[in-house]
């Protein structure tokens, strides 16, 4: 084996699949929220600690988040009746760091004069106060 092709595999050293959170989402489908905790179940392997959902019908966006499991919140028909809208964005939440609380529950979304914004990412912002600086 050649030097580089070994320096290659040595980078790769711990380079495996780490389960940790998951997102889905949906747009432009009339049951979004619903096809989203669908998706979330399937991916509830990914993390088991929280879930949540936000939707968003053209003029509001609306959240579910809660402790536990997928299916012990998203399989409610009332649940879902307060997500409407055709598009969604759900997380699963595996923390690595921060404590275990709702309010590290994704997805987060903000409305703003010029528009809104929903977003979830696998991560965690460790430096979130010296960034608002």
């Amino acid at each position: 084996m050649s030097d580089s092709n070994s320096r290659f595999e040595d980078e790769l050293d711990g380079d495996t699949l780490h389960e940790e959170c998951g997102v889905f989402g949906i747009l432009g489908h009339p049951d979004a929220a619903t096809l989203t905790a669908l998706g979330l179940h399937a991916l509830q392997h990914r993390g088991q600690e929280a879930a949540g959902i936000v939707s968003f019908d053209g003029k509001q966006f609306r959240a579910e988040k809660h402790m536990g499991l997928v299916g012990d919140h998203y399989t409610d028909p009332a649940t879902l009746a307060k997500l409407p809208g055709e598009m969604a964005i759900g997380h699963t939440r595996y923390s690595t760091t921060g404590e275990v609380a709702l309010r590290n529950v994704q997805p987060l979304f903000a409305e703003l004069e010029v528009g809104g914004i929903a977003i979830a990412h696998n991560g965690n912002f460790t430096n979130g106060l010296t960034l608002r600086r």
